[in-house]
């Protein structure tokens, strides 16, 4: 397969893999995706961007974190609950924090720079999936949750944007409907 058809196949085919299992990816592996997610789009190069990976462990800390992020936000959340949401980062033997890091800057609104961070995440789904590693990004109510941002160490001015979860992909491939360009595309006739 030539290489603009090996792009084309990871644009057109790529989905987010629920079920991952060890092992992630490797050292080189996690290099390219960030690489990757280097390239996207920065109207004024402010690199409004930052990532924290979240490995071993650091997994069960995260989880710990889910929980007294909730409990904070939600005193009233059943044991349960708690439970489920310290095992959440334990789907995935890989985790990106995906961080926004806004900056002032007077050519470069907020919204841009959120559009930004949010092309450098694409970046990342699109080189775990062509290097073979399952992907998913996710979010939740614990990623807006202040206290997650806090735990996690983010600045005043950093927004949490989700997690992506990477590792080796398990069960069946999610079968995604095939979309029609022509249903989302119209000539602007002025």
């Amino acid at each position: 397969m030539d290489n603009q058809s090996m792009i084309m196949e990871s644009l057109t085919q790529r989905v987010s893999r629920p079920v991952l299992t060890d092992p992630g990816p490797d050292a080189e592996q996690l290099r390219m995706i960030f690489k990757a997610a280097l390239r996207a789009p920065d109207h004024g190069r402010l690199r409004p961007w930052r990532f924290l990976t979240i490995t071993g462990g650091a997994r069960l800390k995260l989880g710990e974190l889910f929980a007294r992020s909730a409990v904070a936000e939600q005193p009233d959340l059943s044991p349960d609950a708690v439970e489920r949401l310290k095992g959440l980062p334990l789907r995935a033997p890989v985790l990106i924090a995906l961080i926004c890091n806004l900056q002032e800057h007077p050519k470069v609104p907020e919204l841009e720079q959120y559009l930004s961070a949010g092309a450098a995440a694409q970046n990342i789904l699109h080189a775990a999936f062509a290097q073979g590693v399952g992907a998913m990004w996710r979010t939740g109510a614990v990623s807006y949750y202040s206290g997650t941002a806090k735990g996690l160490g983010l600045s005043d001015n950093e927004r949490l944007l989700g997690f992506i979860y990477l590792g080796t992909p398990t069960g069946p491939t999610k079968k995604v409907d095939e979309l029609n360009p022509a249903d989302f595309v119209a000539p602007w006739k002025g």
